[in-house]
């Protein structure tokens, strides 16, 4: 990683729901954290080669604490199981700076926000921070049964005049949302968010295709997109003069990171944003969720982690 980690001291860590914990950092040295805003997440630094993003859960005016929660995925890449297994209280971890890519829009007007499971981790800094400015929202909670489902109590109480739809699709009598009703309700001017397991997401999509982009607002935590590993091109890198090959079975970042170039990452997979890079020539080969199709289609940025190139020759700025 090329920007400077933050240390800061895991002062508690609380249950919250089935296989959840939140997890309360501090500053190491006890002076105020970096500001951030709701729908922020930082990257948590776990080991030399295991980065991951969890979004911070608490109030945005918040400066002497970041709140996390991580739900343990024992199927999953490694930092789920490292946090819930490994992590105590009185560790020192190093932090990155927040960065927000699922940014909640303080304008005047409604909110509609969509969560599945583990998903309701960055909406709830933001319901907290819609509260705070007085806004209108309603949040469409779906989990598969109560225990799952972290910080629905605090949620209901935080909502006073809003309102909040739970539904558990795993107990008895239970539906899923119905993403298109939902959506095809919110009225002219209404902001729509969603974050949750894939095809919850892409239902998501589906249903408010015919809303303004600018209106929608998706996060994704995982990607069902295979990384672009067939290589047989070469990275240009415009700063330093350099260029790498990069061999079958590699992806950009692994090849940049071999020749010791020094690049941004952390969630490996496409989602985060960590990694994004201005393209200045060549065709990339997207395989990311993070941007839009528009940016896709625009070719000026790539996040390297996972992406490839069309063209024999891509050409970076690094």
């Amino acid at each position: 990683m090329t920007d400077a980690p933050l240390k800061v001291l895991l002062k508690s860590i609380t249950f919250e729901a089935d296989r959840i914990n939140s997890y309360t950092l501090q500053a190491a040295d006890g002076r105020p954290l970096p500001a951030f805003t709701a729908g922020a997440h930082i990257d948590l630094h776990l080991g030399p080669d295991l980065v991951r993003s969890y979004s911070l859960t608490n109030d945005p005016a918040e400066r002497e604490r970041y709140v996390i929660a991580v739900k343990h995925e024992p199927d999953g890449r490694g930092g789920s199981a490292f946090v819930h297994n490994r992590l105590k209280v009185g560790d020192v971890l190093s932090i990155s700076a927040p960065r927000n890519n699922f940014a909640f829009d303080e304008g005047d007007h409604r909110s509609i926000f969509v969560a599945g499971g583990i998903g309701v981790t960055p909406i709830l800094s933001m319901l907290r921070r819609a509260t705070a400015l007085g806004r209108r929202w309603i949040l469409h909670y779906a989990s598969r049964t109560r225990r799952d489902a972290a910080f629905l109590q605090h949620i209901r109480e935080l909502a006073s005049a809003n309102e909040v739809n739970a539904v558990f699709d795993h107990e008895a009598g239970g539906v899923p949302l119905d993403l298109a009703a939902i959506a095809a309700a919110a009225s002219d001017g209404t902001h729509l968010y969603c974050c949750g397991p894939l095809p919850m997401l892409e239902a998501f999509k589906a249903a408010t295709r015919s809303k303004p982009s600018c209106i929608v607002h998706l996060e994704y935590f995982s990607t069902d997109q295979e990384a672009a590993t067939e290589g047989g091109f070469e990275v240009r890198l415009a700063k330093s003069g350099r260029t790498i090959a990069i061999a079958p079975g590699k992806t950009i970042l692994a090849a940049l990171l071999d020749a010791g170039i020094p690049v941004s990452y952390a969630c490996s997979e496409g989602t985060c944003g960590t990694c994004e890079t201005r393209v200045i020539d060549g065709v990339p080969d997207h395989r990311d969720v993070y941007l839009t199709d528009d940016e896709h289609a625009e070719n000026r940025q790539i996040m390297i982690c996972c992406s490839g190139s069309k063209s024999p020759v891509l050409v970076l700025d690094l």
